[in-house]
This record gives C-alpha cells, sequence and structure tokens, in this order.
C-alpha cells in the first residue's frame, strides 16, 4: 500500500503540474498557451505569405500537439477571431451571433504582419525537442508586446484558474511608452464585442467589472440593442430576455435578431409600455448587464503566479528591451561579418592577390599565399584573417572577380558602414530605440485597433428597484394568511423581490420575500416595505399588566429570522407607526382610585433598540389603549 499511495501522489503531482503548465495557464512571457504557440509556430513553418487550408495547419501543428486534432482547430479559430495574429479567410464564425466556423476543410488563414513583427525571430527563439523528439518546438516566443493582456484568456487548472480580460492594442503598447518614459499609467479592458464597462472594482486585473449592453431608446415603443455586453452573443442575450419575459419581469411583444456584422437586436415593448419604463428592467433581469470577474494567473519562470496588469506591462517591457538588444547585437555581428568579407573580397580582387596563387603546387601553399597576400592590410581588415575566410576567397569564380565594380563595392560597404554605426548607436540609446520601436508599431497597426468599449460610471441595478410590482399582497384575517396568492383585504402592491416586514400579535417580527401565502396568525399588528427611518411606537401590558411604552426603528435584521418586540410574558395591545401621537391608556377599576385613564405624550419617550425593554407608564393594570392625535 505505500507503493501505490506513492505511486498516486507522484502521478498525480505530474498530471496537476502537466495541466498548469502545458495545457491551461498562458505564459507571461509571449501571452500564450502551449497549444497556440504550437499552431503560431506551425503557421510560421509553412509561412509563404499565401492562405493556407486550416486543415493542412491543423495536421502540421499535430507534430507538436500530443492531443487530438480538435482541440487544435478550436484552439485555432478562437485566436483567429481576435485578428490579431491569424489572419483569416472564409467563415471563422460570428463573435456577435455565436454561429460556428466552416469545416477546416474550407477556411483558410496566415500569420498576420503584426505576428511577424512581434513575434518571430527564429535567431533568438529558444526550441526543445518536441513530445516525440523528431522536431523542435519553441519555449516561448519572443514577444515584444504584452500579447498576454492584448488577447486575454482563461483556463481552468488543477486547483487553479485564470481569466485575463482583454485589452486595447493601442493602450496596452502606449502603457508600455509610459514604462520606458518612467510615467503612470492605467490599462482598462476592451471587448471585441464593445457595450459598456465600469472599472471602479477592477483592481488592477484582479477584480471584477461590470458590463453593459448598448440600447438605442429613441423609439419609445420599442429598444434596439447596437453593442452586447462581455461573455453574450445576441443569441444568447435573446435568450436571456425571453426567460425574464415569460417569468412576468418585462412585458414585450416580440424580438427579432438582425445581426450580421454588426449588432442589432429588436425588441417591440407590449401595448402601453414605454422603452424608457424598460432599460432598467432590462438590465436587472437579462444579460444586458452582467458582472465579469478578473483573476490574472500566468506562467511566470516556469512557475505560477498571480500578477496584476501594471506588473505584466512592467515585465513584458524588460523583455522588450532584452529582446531588442539581442536583435540588435544579432544585427551588429552579422553586419560586422558582412563588412569583415566584403572588406577581404575587395583587397582580394583589387590588389590581384588571386594571381598569387597560381604558382603554387599544393592547397596548404595555395592558403599560405592568400594570408601572406592579405597581410600588408591588416589595419584595413582589423580582424584576423582565419581558414574559412581564405577558403570563401577561393571558392570566388573567376567571372566574378572580372566583372567586379569597384564602386558598386564600395557603396555597399559604405551602407554597412552606416548601417552599423546606426545599430551601435541603438544599443547605447536602447530605451530611446525602444521608445521609437513601439512608435512604429502604433503609426503601423494602430488603426486597426480602435477601442471598442466605452468607459463608463454606472451602478448596478438592483433587481428590487427595477421589478415590477404587478402581484398584489393581501391578508386573510379570518384564518390569519399573508401572500399575493390568497384571497382577503388588500395590503399593497408588490414584487416577488420585494421584502416584507411583518409585527405578529405576539410580539414577534420577521422580515420576508414578498410571500405567495404565508401564516402570520390572526389580528397581525402590522405588515409593511422595510423602511430604516420609520418609527414604531408600541403599548403593551408586561407580566405583571402595566402598560409599557416603546418607540423603536428596525433598521437590521436577518431575512426569515423571528425577534421578539417584547419581553417573554408580555403581551402587546396597540403599535402604530404615525408620528405626533399620544396614547390613552384605560385602567381597571379600583376602590377609591379615582384616575381610571391617562394620556401620555409619545414624543417624549426616546428611541431604542427593537430588542430594548420599553418605559413602564404606571404601576396600574391596564385594561385597554389606543392612540389618538396629538395635536
Amino acid at each position: 500500500m505505500p507503493y501505490v499511495d506513492k505511486l498516486y501522489e507522484q502521478n498525480y503531482l505530474e498530471y496537476a503540474s502537466y495541466v498548469i503548465k502545458d495545457r491551461a495557464i498562458p505564459d507571461v512571457d509571449d501571452g500564450l498557451k502551449p497549444v497556440q504557440r504550437r499552431i503560431l509556430h506551425s503557421l510560421a513553418e509553412v509561412d509563404d505569405g499565401k492562405f493556407h487550408k486550416v486543415a493542412n495547419i491543423v495536421g502540421n501543428t499535430m507534430k507538436y500537439h500530443p492531443h487530438g486534432d480538435q482541440s487544435i482547430e478550436g484552439a485555432l479559430i478562437v485566436l483567429a477571431q481576435k485578428d490579431y495574429l491569424i489572419e483569416k479567410q472564409g467563415n471563422f464564425g460570428n463573435i456577435f451571433t455565436g454561429d460556428e466556423a466552416s469545416a477546416a476543410r474550407y477556411i483558410e488563414c496566415r500569420l498576420t504582419d503584426l505576428a511577424r513583427d512581434v513575434l518571430l525571430n527564429k535567431s533568438i527563439t529558444e526550441y526543445v525537442d518536441t513530445y516525440d523528439s523528431r522536431n523542435k518546438e519553441p519555449v516561448v516566443f519572443p514577444a515584444k508586446i504584452p500579447l498576454l493582456l492584448i488577447l486575454g484568456t482563461e483556463g481552468i487548472a488543477v486547483g487553479m484558474s485564470t481569466k485575463i480580460l482583454p485589452h486595447n492594442f493601442c493602450e496596452v503598447l502606449e502603457a508600455q511608452i509610459a514604462v520606458l518614459k518612467r510615467n503612470r499609467f492605467k490599462l482598462y479592458p476592451d471587448f471585441p464585442t464593445g457595450g459598456q464597462i465600469d472599472v471602479s472594482e477592477y483592481n488592477d486585473g484582479n477584480g471584477k467589472v461590470l458590463t453593459r449592453a448598448v440600447l438605442d431608446t429613441k423609439d419609445p415603443k420599442r429598444i434596439v440593442v447596437r453593442e452586447l455586453p462581455s461573455g453574450f452573443t445576441s443569441e444568447s442575450l435573446i435568450t436571456s430576455i425571453e426567460d425574464a419575459s415569460k417569468k412576468g419581469k418585462l412585458k414585450i411583444s416580440s424580438i427579432a435578431d438582425y445581426t450580421t456584422e454588426a449588432v442589432e437586436i429588436d425588441i417591440h415593448l407590449a401595448r402601453g409600455i414605454q422603452s424608457k419604463d424598460t432599460v432598467d428592467a432590462l438590465y436587472a433581469f437579462t444579460g444586458c448587464e452582467s458582472s465579469a470577474t478578473a483573476s490574472l494567473l500566468a506562467i511566470k519562470d516556469d512557475r505560477p503566479h498571480i500578477m496584476n496588469v501594471t506588473e505584466v506591462v512592467k515585465h513584458s517591457t524588460d523583455k522588450l528591451l532584452d529582446i531588442l538588444k539581442a536583435e540588435l547585437k544579432l544585427e551588429e555581428r552579422e553586419l560586422s561579418d558582412r563588412l569583415h568579407a566584403k572588406t577581404l573580397e575587395q583587397i582580394f580582387i583589387e590588389n590581384r592577390i588571386y594571381k598569387e596563387i597560381e604558382e603554387q603546387e599544393t592547397s596548404e601553399d595555395v592558403n599560405q599565399s592568400v594570408i601572406d597576400g592579405l597581410k600588408p592590410f591588416a589595419k584595413v581588415i582589423k580582424r584576423e584573417v582565419t581558414d574559412e575566410d581564405v577558403a570563401t576567397l577561393l571558392r570566388i569564380p573567376i567571372r566574378r572577380i572580372s566583372l567586379y565594380d569597384i564602386n558598386k563595392a564600395h557603396e555597399e560597404m559604405v551602407e554597412i558602414r552606416k548601417r552599423l554605426r546606426q545599430v551601435r548607436k541603438h544599443l547605447k540609446t536602447l530605451k530611446d530605440y525602444a521608445i521609437s520601436y513601439l512608435e512604429g508599431l502604433l503609426k503601423k497597426h494602430g488603426k486597426q485597433f480602435p477601442r471598442k468599449t466605452e468607459i463608463v460610471s454606472m451602478k448596478q441595478v438592483d433587481v428590487r428597484d427595477a421589478a415590477q410590482r404587478n402581484l398584489v399582497l393581501k391578508y386573510d384575517s379570518s384564518r390569519g394568511y399573508l401572500g399575493y396568492d390568497i384571497s382577503g383585504a388588500t395590503q399593497f402592491e408588490v414584487s416577488p423581490y420585494d421584502r416584507v416586514l411583518v409585527i405578529k400579535k405576539t410580539g414577534t417580527w420577521s422580515v420576508q420575500d414578498a410571500p405567495d401565502r404565508l401564516f402570520v396568525d390572526k389580528g397581525m399588528l402590522f405588515c409593511g416595505f422595510v423602511d430604516p427611518e420609520r418609527i414604531y411606537t408600541l403599548l403593551y401590558r408586561d407580566e405583571k399588566g402595566n402598560p409599557c411604552l416603546k418607540r423603536f426603528q428596525i433598521d437590521k435584521f436577518i431575512l426569515k429570522k423571528g425577534y421578539d418586540l417584547v419581553p417573554a410574558g408580555c403581551k402587546p395591545i396597540k403599535l402604530t407607526t404615525e408620528r405626533n401621537m399620544s396614547v390613552v391608556v384605560d385602567y381597571k377599576p379600583k376602590p377609591r382610585v379615582r384616575v381610571v385613564q391617562e394620556k401620555f405624550d409619545c414624543e417624549e419617550f426616546l428611541l431604542k433598540g427593537n430588542r430594548a425593554k420599553g418605559v413602564r407608564l404606571a404601576n396600574r393594570e391596564v385594561k385597554s389603549g389606543k392612540f389618538v392625535s396629538g395635536e
């Protein structure tokens, strides 16, 4: 058994680690999950500028992804729908209606210019063996921008999950520029379906946002949905509206979906209903208003980390500097090698060093004659001449030597030196170069990605405020029942979301959701909506029969929990919520006692907590009492 326990523990840990790192959670460096990275690597592998069948890309990606083709196809379509890294051709579905994409054999895709600009560079990408060791795949792409924030993603792993909301491309790049300039910045989500968003509780990527559909209410008899809230399609939004209508929470006569490339859901209202009176109900009872929770979890340094938006931008900007430096260093090395090769070629041809090899008999002598011929030009060459350099010179064909253009070669070397000086200048002023690089990306690609979601300040609509009070609450005093599904004396109109305060004749009280049928006993003292400002005045007799008066408010309670207004053994007589009242108390007659009635001004008594005892009015047994106007 210990062996089995150890085996289960080890296997579970390996499984959990695999799901977290290689399936569900994206890497902060390039913002991609493994399947997305493998799809883009496969697209880069076959990239020739033309469109490729999605089915072919899926098949090619299976060399790298050890799971089914369905998971690859689904991930490719979702990534393509974001319009950042994959260019689409054909029916890739509709994010507004929720329509599915056509079969993979009918649709085509290729890398976008943006993907080529910010993601791909084989020379500085680290590769590892694939699952079958037959191919190589990238560990992460050298992404120059925070794709983690731009794309947004969600995933569920073992014991953890992530939900990163998408952000606007231009705003993210401007935030990177702000980091390089040591300026402050704030980033907020931008959803592809548009809509409105309240970011007051976003908490830098680890809070929540309130999203709303954009409603056109110009026509008083109909409402048109122009933009969708996050997480909804036109179909799912219509379903939520129809469900609310069936439950009587709003009144509509018909609903039609004209959504294609833009959202247009036409809601015709019932007769006598105005659009301005229906907006709050749409926000309260349908998907027209929804809350989206964000949790920014990503793989960083090979481990899952909870981060925030600011940390991701700063991390990506540091990576940008590292990547640009590596690219510049690589270009500097390549330019230096080209300049060295061009210099050797120029000296070799212009000074006719190749003539010296004609008299040599062995390959060693030939090599040595070339090296000796180049020695006088050591100051110009500036590098040690290697055997590889000599071999390169000896491979120059005679035809090329005879057609050698000195002026053209000189111009090429001038251009190489010019570019080399620029590269070295960029290396010295790396931050300025990074800023100009980001500004170039904004100029080239920024117009394609305007902000779609409007940032507004909004207050979440309370369903109780938006609900229509079309139910009549009644009280059957003969049987002691209260509700809107019984017959009896009408109390007031309620909605299913209203809360009703009930005070029974025994002095106990509770707050209930508006009941359809609830037993409250005969002789109910009070029934009404909860109002923290309302003042209640209660006359009751204590355990000895003496009259007591209590003034109180009800502002705190637990729903459906019973509370006592009077101590044990006491019995309520009368209750009122009117102000400026007096209470008239009638005492039981006693020999030689002439005063059998007294009047007290209720306003002279202090307010107390609803659980406190009342004030004793007299040490006499009370017969009855009533409240009268104090005026």
